[in-house]
């Protein structure tokens, strides 16, 4: 009889949870914003001060777009034929290019610490065939927190490994990994193994910098990798042999995450080896150190280490926020990233250009660095980094500098043409207790 009364209560209580866990649910965790509407009509813009991206700055200036694609840029001077648009009258606010963020998890990882929300890696040192598009998660929370600061596009990136995988890059709105590909498989990448690595002394229980004793073996692996690839004819299958070639037959781009200079050197002298021509340096830390090679080969860089610490004590403590306008000036193609962040402060990417332009850069290079560098490394130029007729209508509306974090406020944002809500977990928090606390006195 106390068998059965127990078995009674636990069914109730499965039941009472199955009733309960879906209220509770909804007032606890946020629905994401549903993707974008299509364009229906023509849209104009004016009023506005413009800045293309590339550089130019257009007062008083008129944008239109139909269909997802931008049909004219200019200032009002140039009687745009604005019939049948839907017109926005700004008022001087400003209009930017989507920021492009290379080298991200987003929408592979949602929380750090559980793991089931994680699919950014697989266990190995070869990970050719992985490809991030595919588990891209369009429904990922953080989402949201990157957009209303005029994140709109993205390269997201596997990690993990000697070699972790392809990386797609993605527009940030759509139902699936599919509606949200803007190119997919832009590049592999690998991670460069490191000449020397830190151990904790047992003695002094410092940390200790000493040889990397698996580095030979490491680079080893990767030589007999790419001789393998390198002759493959797709008999027998092997996934990551075939993953290889677009590298090597050059339609697709090697990505090398490396910070060290000779490090730098040899993972460049490695992959010209093998004759691949499309590379870009990831990280970057000590690229100017090693500028004359980068320029030789035409290679890019996208830096990652803005918000950091010299790696060495002696080193300018002022260093990583003057190295973009350094590469810059030296003449190489460079972008800014924001991969050595953790994943939820990468949203600060237009800030990391900000610091830049604070630190030599002008104000408008330090922005083509985040929009035409980064669209024009990671291939997709084409279709977003600048406004310009022919392009993707994927842009934001500011009511100041979107680069500086004490004035830039995100108003509106289009992907393609298409209007995107930008509310999401962070706004609805703050209204939560902005009203909580805004009747209350400040001298409790």
């Amino acid at each position: 009889m106390i068998n059965n009364m127990r078995k009674l209560s636990v069914h109730c209580l499965a039941l009472l949870s199955l009733l309960v866990l879906p209220l509770a649910s909804t007032s606890v965790f946020a629905i994401v914003p549903e993707p974008a509407a299509d364009q229906s009509e023509p849209i104009a813009i004016v009023g506005a001060i413009i800045h293309v991206g590339d550089g130019q700055v257009i007062g008083d200036a008129v944008i239109t777009f139909d269909e997802g694609v931008i049909t004219a840029v200019g200032s009002a001077a140039d009687s745009i034929d604005l019939n049948n648009h839907r017109v926005i009258d700004l008022q001087g606010q400003h209009i930017y290019p989507g920021f492009v963020l290379p080298n991200t998890t987003l929408g592979l990882v949602e929380i750090g610490n559980i793991r089931s929300t994680q699919d950014v890696l697989e266990e190995g040192d070869i990970n050719a065939s992985v490809r991030s598009a595919i588990a891209y998660n369009t429904d990922s929370e953080l989402i949201p927190t990157q957009r209303f600061n005029g994140i709109l596009t993205a390269q997201v990136t596997p990690e993990g490994g000697l070699i972790s995988g392809s990386s797609s890059v993605m527009k940030l709105d759509g139902w699936n990994w599919e509606d949200a590909v803007l190119r997919i498989d832009d590049g592999m990448h690998i991670s460069w193994p490191p000449l020397k690595r830190r151990r904790r002394n047992p003695e002094t229980r410092l940390f200790d910098t000493v040889d990397n004793d698996e580095y030979q073996g490491a680079v080893q692996l990767l030589h007999s990798l790419f001789q393998n690839a390198s002759s493959y004819n797709g008999q027998p299958l092997n996934l990551n042999l075939q993953a290889l070639q677009p590298v090597l037959n050059g339609s697709a781009k090697l990505f090398i995450h490396v910070n060290d200079a000779k490090e730098i050197i040899n993972s460049i002298q490695f992959a010209r080896g093998y004759g691949i021509s499309q590379i870009v340096i990831v990280g970057g830390r000590d690229a100017l150190l090693v500028k004359d090679l980068l320029l030789a080969e035409s290679i890019p860089v996208i830096y990652e280490d803005v918000h950091a610490l010299p790696e060495m004590a002696w080193r300018d403590v002022d260093e990583p926020f003057k190295t973009p306008f350094l590469l810059y000036e030296a003449g190489i193609m460079v972008g800014i990233g924001g991969g050595a962040t953790a994943l939820q402060s990468q949203r600060n990417l237009p800030f990391f250009a900000g610091t830049a332009a604070a630190h030599g850069l002008d104000r408008e290079t330090a922005l083509s660095l985040i929009t035409k560098n980064n669209a024009e490394i990671l291939g997709v130029a084409d279709r977003v980094g600048t406004l310009e007729a022919g392009k993707d209508a994927t842009l934001f509306i500011s009511t100041g500098d979107a680069l500086d974090m004490r004035t830039s406020q995100v108003l509106q944002a289009f992907i393609q043409g298409r209007e995107i809500d930008l509310y999401g977990t962070q706004q609805e928090l703050y209204e939560r207790f902005r009203d909580k606390y805004s009747d209350q006195s400040l001298d409790r």
